[in-house]
């Protein structure tokens, strides 16, 4: 009987094993002894295809249109190539169920080629965990999921983000909610895996990203929103990372290569070189870099604050400039209104100018076409919203459809109107 029972524990001890995922690593602090964030899988292919059509379905985080204008910004401007597409459909309030209930209506009829989702926050029920939670969140996510495969789309499954140190209608605490949001996390990654889709993490990066932040820039700094829910525009960038590490995008937004020895220069693809002389280069970019305005670092509602915490410039945001040849020890750079100083050896290694220069001469295009993108997306949620749900979408969905979509056209319209290509200078002068 001992043998037998020995026997069994070996074989449950094997069986524990064999099962056990690895974990995500965690910050050196107490607070996240409890999480078993599992490792997120990583995407191994470029998912996006040339002219795919993105749905960016979500909650009210969604429905801030911050994240998601962040996304289909960058997408316009940093790889027109792929000529992508957005309809964001966020809807304030909404669980899981409440989207797979409307999502023929409302998303599937435009036909998308690929979606993001973001569904757990209100799923999650601002409470402790608890299996009713977890089961009501996986049959809705994985018929989510199937609906969109069903209709020919690849499908990014998001995780729920976090919540910060204190949300007014929780019935909670912070610490047992993030633990509940934490396991939807995990059953997103078990859904992606069994339905071979993409994953996003948001969650983890938010949660470590807080923690990041108030190690640096104090408690004050809140990722998650100033309700512990709705995040500014740190979290957001925060967001938007994880959506477009998840389409496994390079990052290269383009290399300006010069010789000051053999006084030749060359760019990449995405741009033309029209001159170069004297340590003076004149480009034409149809390619931009994701431009983020200054202001303070330390304030979380704050897109360039974000870039201090995560590496969006490093791994999705790259213009490079490489200087070869140079004979002085440092040197000037002088691009738009800005000049910076670098040491020889950090222009020979190449230095990323997307990063260094704030203000640079992309802002005011990037800035043009983001309103465009801004004001398409507020149509959006009053097309979905307030027409189709509406007595318009009652007496006659067929015709407001319709109706909508010829507003919508030309918004869609002055998008494209707004990026054009960019003429700029580098000047490089020894210092």
């Amino acid at each position: 009987m001992q043998l037998t029972r020995l026997l069994a524990l070996f074989i449950a001890a094997f069986s524990l094993v064999a099962n056990a995922q690895p974990l995500e690593q965690k910050p050196a602090d107490s607070y996240f002894e409890k999480f078993k964030p599992v490792k997120a899988p990583q995407p191994s292919h470029l998912v996006l295809q040339t002219g795919d059509r993105l749905a960016i379905c979500g909650d009210s985080i969604t429905e801030q249109k911050m994240y998601s204008r962040i996304m289909e910004t960058y997408l316009t401007v940093c790889v027109p190539e792929l000529e992508i597409t957005v309809r964001q459909y966020g809807w304030g309030g909404e669980r899981a169920p409440g989207f797979l209930a409307r999502m023929t209506n409302d998303c599937l009829r435009f036909r998308p080629t690929i979606a993001t989702t973001c569904y757990g926050m209100n799923d999650h029920g601002y409470r402790a965990y608890a299996p009713e939670i977890g089961q009501r969140y996986r049959e809705a996510s994985i018929a989510v999921v199937e609906a969109f495969k069903h209709d020919g789309a690849r499908v990014i499954l998001g995780s729920p983000g976090c919540v910060g140190p204190k949300v007014p209608w929780a019935k909670g605490s912070a610490e047992e909610l993030n633990l509940n949001l934490c396991e939807l996390r995990n059953l997103d990654i078990e859904i992606a895996q069994a339905e071979r889709i993409g994953f996003a993490d948001v969650f983890w990066p938010m949660l470590t990203t807080e923690f990041a932040a108030h190690q640096k820039y104090g408690p004050d700094y809140l990722i998650a929103g100033k309700d512990a829910v709705h995040p500014g525009w740190a979290g957001h960038l925060v967001m938007a990372y994880a959506f477009l590490k998840a389409f496994d995008l390079d990052g290269e937004i383009g290399t300006i290569t010069v010789n000051l020895g053999s006084q030749k220069a060359s760019v990449s693809a995405g741009h033309e070189l029209l001159a170069f002389k004297d340590g003076e280069v004149q480009i034409k970019s149809r390619r931009y870099p994701f431009c983020a305005a200054g202001g303070d670092v330390a304030k979380d509602d704050n897109i360039r604050s974000a870039m201090t915490l995560i590496p969006f410039n490093q791994e999705l945001n790259r213009l490079t400039l490489l200087v070869k040849g140079g004979t002085v020890k440092n040197y000037k750079v002088t691009w738009g209104a800005e000049t910076k100083s670098y040491s020889a050896d950090q222009l020979a290694q190449g230095v990323n100018l997307a990063a260094d220069f704030a203000a640079n001469p992309f802002s005011e295009a990037f800035a043009k076409v983001d309103a465009a993108v801004t004001a398409k997306q507020n149509y959006e949620t009053k097309q979905i919203k307030q027409l189709f749900h509406g007595e318009e979408g009652k007496v006659d969905m067929a015709a407001t459809v319709a109706l909508t979509e010829q507003a919508r056209v030309p918004l869609a319209d002055a998008i494209r109107q707004a990026f054009v290509p960019v003429t700029h200078t580098i000047k490089i002068a020894a210092e």
